[in-house]
């Protein structure tokens, strides 16, 4: 029996190890065949793969009205008006440099890159694969007679929505720019920002049928090259068929794949990936999704947001200290209540004692049940909300908190006092600024009610120090998830609860090991400091009126009666 089973579980391996690892498509199993010379044999090839779509064009004409040729394009992905006036009509007649003069059919191509053609982006390629390839991301294809090369042609054109502002990272000072689907106008996006020779982009294609462009974004010279390496390592070891967002290339390298907390952060703000890139980090863009990834991430970016750095630093310090403290009662306020309501009732003082007792008095569940259950209200009510469309989701909204809240509350299936929890929990978890941390924080709630409705306030201690516990184990890309607080950095902390003014701020974060530290001029908060100039003072400029100067009246005071007379 043992051996029928080894033997068994072999045949299975040798079946998976023999299974092909692509889809089976002409292109995966003949990656290096040429274009046949023959035009009419190239064309069937073509035909015969692309030719049922209805969108699939070929157009037969003559070169110089002398070579035979083809162009093969799809109409739904090609910019036609740069497809006729910059191809095919500057190909049908000869230039006029070219007149008189006899072209040999080798030299044709050379002749048509460097003489004929008006389009920029164009070449010459023999690998059918790397022909069908371009074709299918819209570019245009020219099949000559005779020859075993095509000319590939970079036309192509797809719809996008126009950039506007970030619906999940909205703030009121600060640009409006965001990314959008198309990776190159992403990229247009950055170059923008970074007028830089160190702006480097590495491409890569991941997926086995999408073929997903994706680009890898940083600075030389600021960005540690053994993180960039690192970076490179994670995604080519990605082995899938498809890629259709960003999302998916987190999940596959990101360090904790169990840890509710996430380890790379995403964003849809130019500037924030930009100021990213300025410490030290690595963009991730992928064609198709208007997110971009931020790596490494610690845990204090998930309560930034961009605009902390446009308002002054007191300011920004007591916001960020309020979403601080939001995010921890979201997160410990459902288990404490539970905690004290059934454990530990005399830590409540006593008038406040007796509003609970009159507000629980005819609720038939206990303190715990009662809490699970609303959480799950709040959770089911907040999905629908963002489900729906936007004009019935705020309706949704609003009779979900007040109706039914009243109504439970009026039926005595709740009391007030746990509708209040509930509702200061929901809004804390909305303050803060990562949609993604938020998550994690809803998520953990839970085991933390069950251990404060087992064990009090000890469980609840306990649900805290392994949660604090875990974080400190985490990393990202081997940077440590509570950095720089631990472990401990100065300099760093200057941008964690409060932040310090731009100025004193003069290193990069240490915890990245960027070879460039400084991103602050050395003489620039000296010159600060310095006595400013007022250059405008009314003390030294002083305001001229009628006779006198510099602001000083005449001995007289003005009094016409002291003068001459007329």
């Amino acid at each position: 029996m043992e051996w029928f089973k080894r033997r068994f579980k072999n045949k299975q391996k040798q079946q998976r190890a023999q299974a092909p690892k692509v889809p089976d498509q002409y292109l995966d199993k003949n990656t290096n065949e040429r274009v046949p010379e023959n035009l009419e044999d190239a064309v069937a090839i073509i035909s015969g793969l692309l030719g049922e779509n209805d969108d699939f064009m070929l157009r037969r004409f003559h070169i110089f009205g002398q070579f035979e040729a083809a162009m093969i394009y799809f109409s739904n992905m090609t910019d036609t008006a740069v497809a006729n006036q910059d191809v095919l009509k500057p190909l049908m007649y000869k230039p006029e440099q070219l007149a008189g003069t006899v072209i040999p059919q080798q030299q044709l191509i050379n002749v048509l890159l460097k003489d004929a053609l008006y389009h920029s982006k164009g070449s010459s390629e023999c690998r059918l694969s790397m022909i069908m390839e371009s074709l299918l991301r819209g570019g245009t294809i020219i099949l000559i007679d005779g020859l075993n090369e095509a000319i590939i042609i970079e036309t192509t054109k797809v719809d996008k929505r126009s950039i506007d502002q970030p619906q999940t990272e909205q703030v009121i000072r600060g640009p409006r720019e965001g990314f959008i689907e198309q990776l190159g106008t992403n990229i247009s996006l950055l170059r923008y920002r970074l007028p830089t020779t160190d702006f480097r982009i590495k491409m890569m294609k991941i997926g086995r049928v999408t073929k997903s462009k994706t680009a890898i974004c940083y600075l030389k010279g600021i960005a540690n090259d053994a993180l960039v390496e690192e970076v490179e390592r994670r995604l080519s070891v990605i082995d899938i068929d498809g890629v259709l967002d960003v999302g998916y290339l987190e999940q596959f390298i990101e360090d904790n794949h169990l840890s509710p907390f996430p380890q790379v952060q995403n964003t849809e703000r130019t500037d924030k990936a930009v100021a990213s890139m300025l410490e030290g980090r690595v963009i991730i863009m992928v064609d198709g999704s208007p997110f971009a990834l931020i790596v490494p991430t610690v845990f204090n970016q998930f309560y930034q947001t961009t605009e902390d750095y446009s308002e002054r630093f007191l300011m920004v310090s007591f916001i960020r200290l309020s979403r601080l403290l939001a995010l921890g009662f979201s997160l410990i306020t459902p288990s404490l209540y539970v905690a004290i309501i059934s454990f530990n009732p005399e830590l409540i003082p006593t008038e406040f004692a007796v509003a609970v007792s009159g507000g629980r008095a005819g609720v038939p569940f206990p303190s715990i049940l009662e809490v699970l259950v609303m959480e799950a209200s709040m959770e089911v009510l907040r999905e629908a909300t963002l489900r729906l469309p936007q004009q019935i989701g705020g309706a949704l909204s609003i009779v979900g908190v007040l109706v039914i809240g009243q109504a439970a509350v009026s039926a005595g299936f709740v009391s007030p006092i746990t509708v209040v929890v509930i509702a200061l929990t929901t809004i804390g978890s909305f303050a803060t600024p990562a949609y993604n941390a938020a998550l994690a924080l809803r998520l953990l709630r839970f085991p933390l009610v069950f251990l404060a409705g087992m064990f009090g306030l000890y469980g609840v201690m306990v649900g805290l120090i392994l949660i604090a516990n875990h974080l400190l184990s985490l990393k990202s890309f081997g940077v440590p998830y509570l950095s720089p607080v631990v472990p401990g950095n100065f300099d760093g902390m200057k941008d964690t609860v409060a932040r310090s003014p731009l100025w004193s701020m003069k290193k990069r974060p240490a915890m990245l090991h960027t070879p460039n530290h400084d991103r602050l001029g050395g003489d620039v908060a000296a010159q600060l400091k310095e006595q400013p100039v007022n250059t405008l003072d009314p003390l030294k400029v002083g305001s001229q009126k009628e006779e006198s100067a510099n602001g000083i009246s005449p001995s007289d005071h003005g009094d016409s009666s002291s003068g001459d007379s007329r």
